[in-house]
């Protein structure tokens, strides 16, 4: 039984109750009474198991949490507002200034401007490669390397990264490997290939219909004997290992990040991803067989795609093997200018033009001269950004009716 079949039953039992409200409660609350001081302080410290105040997490959340971790094999995940929100409590949770991250392949241009631009105004240094570059990327780590980051799918280059070889390169080094599984959740299990961390923007497929902005990370456990995060290289870790065990990155990520940059998900944000999650398993399916139908149909009517589930993608073999659940709703379309670009989006009926992905309806945007319109050429080259270069998001829509109306707005 794969990942999908099995998660049609497991999320919609694990958020519904069976007793009292079916739908999962809203805590709408900032702040809990604890009583007596003697609780304030358990809770404070962390031997009493309830709310502190919701910036550090809130019951609602904490369901969700619950789930997401359960989803990817984790020992425990923490909910934020955001999917940059998620990226930043992972990354600097880590890091201090100094420190080195080692970024792999194509970037969402949030991601890549967080790492070249403003953790570089803290002292942190980025090393940008491309998914293939194995020996490169061995050789980049030195000291004061503490993260390897990578997307499970380029946004929106489309090359596939080979995450079991880069995870025994991290863990050869002993070196944190985070990956952002957003447009693959259930498609791929990184901790099981070999990652640390996986975070998620669940504003896009995990909910699905564009109402709940939130993010997630979700951590392994740390293990009994030798782990990498027990090295001096992440030595700060230690009281965290001997407070909390194999939990320790969770109380690390709130009392390193969560609790003072305050990337706190929103109670009812978490409701509405949870209402997300109880049909994702049946979405991500049905998007996944329409994006390679839709890719190889477009293709082959002369229009330029980029996708992997094409031979002529550099990346095809590995999608055969590696990505057997396909890999996301995305695909691209280059139409060779801006102007030919923007006709083709002020012509389609279907797409809604939009930074979104991951969304119940197809979404369109070009690239050029919105996400990336203020990086440089060199930049864009080696993200993949053209001056016709269209993403689209593929959502639950009859594949034909993408497919023809995608043809009438290219003539």
């Amino acid at each position: 039984m794969n990942n999908f079949e099995r998660y049609c039953t497991k999320f919609v039992q694990n958020i519904g109750n069976k007793e009292g409200p079916v739908s999962p409660a809203i805590t709408s609350s900032a702040a809990f009474g604890y009583a007596t001081p003697e609780i304030a302080e358990g809770i404070f410290n962390g031997s009493v198991k309830k709310p502190l105040y919701s910036r550090m997490g809130n019951p609602t959340t904490a369901r969700l949490e619950t789930i997401l971790a359960d989803m990817d094999g984790g020992i425990g995940a923490v909910a934020t507002s955001s999917g940059m929100g998620a990226t930043t409590l992972a990354c600097t949770s880590l890091l201090e200034s100094g420190d080195e991250i080692i970024s792999i392949g194509g970037l969402f241009g949030g991601t890549y401007s967080l790492f070249s631009e403003t953790l570089s105004r803290f002292g942190i240094t980025t090393h940008f490669f491309d998914v293939d570059e194995f020996d490169a990327i061995a050789s980049a780590i030195t000291k004061k390397t503490k993260i390897i980051f990578l997307e499970s799918v380029g946004n929106p280059n489309m090359r596939l990264p080979d995450i079991k070889r880069i995870s025994e390169i991290a863990n050869k080094s002993g070196v944190a490997l985070i990956v952002d599984n957003t447009i693959t959740p259930l498609s791929i299990s990184p901790l099981k290939l070999g990652a640390d961390i996986v975070v998620y923007s669940t504003t896009k497929i995990i909910s699905g219909n564009a109402s709940a902005l939130g993010g997630a990370a979700v951590f392994r456990a740390i293990n009994d004997g030798n782990d990498k995060f027990k090295s001096q290289r992440y030595s700060f870790l230690a009281k965290f290992i001997k407070g909390a065990g194999a939990m320790a990155l969770i109380p690390n990520a709130k009392k390193r990040a969560l609790r003072d940059f305050g990337m706190s998900a929103n109670a009812h944000a978490s409701y509405q991803t949870m209402l997300g999650l109880e049909t994702l398993a049946l979405r991500l399916p049905r998007i996944v067989k329409s994006v390679e139908i839709i890719a190889q149909e477009l293709s082959k009517s002369g229009l330029e795609i980029n996708h992997p589930c094409l031979k002529t993608h550099p990346h095809h073999k590995r999608y055969k093997n590696d990505f057997m659940h396909g890999c996301g709703t995305l695909l691209t379309i280059d139409m060779g200018s801006k102007e030919k670009a923007y006709a083709f989006l002020n012509k389609t009926k279907l797409a809604t033009i939009t930074a979104n992905i991951g969304d119940s309806r197809t979404l369109a945007l070009h690239m050029a001269s919105t996400i990336y319109s203020d990086f440089d050429n060199e930049t864009k080259k080696f993200l993949g950004i053209t001056d016709g270069l269209i993403r689209v998001s593929i959502g639950l829509e009859h594949p034909q009716d993408i497919i023809e109306d995608f043809l009438n707005a290219a003539k």
